[in-house]
């Protein structure tokens, strides 16, 4: 009868330490399942921190983006200004440059103008004097100043132009009178009374002219 007791005693420890141990058992497992849970939770929480934090910091730069400097304002104001100056500076240059070549070409034209009857007198010069004349010094002299003169205008790139023998020409020629004659062609200049002038490839003087037919 008292191993009886004995193992029903033993018996007993055994359950009351199995029970223990079952309840230990379920206990951890309550904490891993919150552990798990609470940083379930956290890793939510933080993503959902890191969305917030995000919102606000891009609310930020919008808000940031309309409400801009006014010291930034002021210089995009200026540097604007300073472009538009530029510009309009630049346009004044190019005008500028333009009105002065055109007012040399004009002072140019005209004084060649007035030079060109100068030249027309040596010309009918010395189709008037004869050829033993031509030697004697003050013809030799003459004739000097009339090659320096006609030297002077090419340089400055005038030009006279070919009238004679040629065909007519309204652009370069203009015909103060016609004549009938068979032995040339048609609109063929016969005669030159003046001679014409180019300056830089425009016709500052046109050739008076005899066309024939």
């Amino acid at each position: 009868m008292e191993v009886s007791k004995d193992v029903k005693k033993k018996n007993s420890e055994e359950t009351v330490q199995e029970e223990v141990k079952n309840q230990e058992t379920d206990a951890k497992k309550e904490a891993c399942n919150c552990e798990s849970e609470c940083k379930a939770d956290e890793s939510q929480n933080a993503c959902e921190a890191e969305e917030s934090d995000k919102a606000e910091a891009q609310d930020e730069s919008t808000d940031n983006s309309k409400k801009k400097d006014p010291k930034d304002a002021v210089i995009e104001e200026l540097q604007d200004r300073v472009k538009r100056q530029m510009a309009e500076f630049d346009n004044f240059r190019k005008r500028t440059e333009k009105e002065k070549s055109t007012m040399f070409e004009m002072g140019a034209s005209d004084i060649i103008k007035k030079l060109l009857p100068i030249v027309d007198n040596f010309d009918r010069g010395f189709k008037s004097v004869t050829d033993e004349e031509l030697e004697t010094p003050f013809a030799k002299g003459m004739d000097m100043v009339h090659k320096q003169l006609l030297k002077m205008l090419e340089d400055v790139d005038v030009k006279p132009i070919e009238a004679l023998g040629g065909e007519f020409n309204p652009d370069y020629h203009n015909a103060v009178m016609h004549v009938e004659d068979d032995s040339v062609g048609e609109n063929i200049v016969v005669e030159e009374f003046e001679k014409g002038y180019t300056y830089r490839d425009q016709v500052i003087r046109h050739s008076m002219v005899k066309v024939a037919n």
